[in-house]
């Protein structure tokens, strides 16, 4: 029958970086008031709009793959609250930032629907480059599907 592999209860990315950009509420006193067994308390508070996250992986990735390629197009994210990167498997180099893991970048969109949400993400992909720089083309369809059909 069914075995358990692996049981995480912790704050995993993507995923992570997909749902804490709609949080308003005070991430701090959230896990002070569950530390204290308080949450009853609190109400989170979310935003309304729809995030979506899309990791940038090395070539080879999940396998073999090569560190220290330079990525060009971070300043692209400079300012802006529709659309960021969170690093990964990156490092800096004097003045450079260099690959240095399999999962590089996660670049989020948030916007109004899922699919304003996917258009910000994969247009924030489309200003970052790196050497053997993959991803997935697929994020946040099948949620828009889901939207489309209801």
């Amino acid at each position: 029958g069914p075995q358990v592999l692996e049981f995480n209860v912790r704050f995993g990315d993507p995923e992570t970086q997909a749902i804490l950009p709609r949080m308003k509420s005070d991430l701090v006193d959230l896990m002070e008031c569950s530390i204290s067994n308080r949450m009853r308390e609190k109400a989170i508070k979310w935003d309304e709009k729809a995030c979506v996250s899309v990791v940038l992986a090395s070539g080879g990735y999940p396998g073999t793959y090569e560190k220290g390629k330079a990525i060009k197009g971070l300043k692209h994210f400079k300012g802006k609250t529709d659309a960021f990167i969170f690093h990964a498997g990156t490092k800096r180099d004097n003045n450079h930032i260099l690959t240095s893991g399999g999962r590089v970048l996660n670049v989020v969109g948030l916007g109004g629907t899922i699919k304003a949400a996917i258009e910000k993400a994969y247009d924030g992909v489309s200003k970052v480059s790196f050497e053997g720089m993959q991803y997935r083309k697929d994020i946040g369809r099948k949620a828009l599907n889901r939207t489309i059909s209801v």
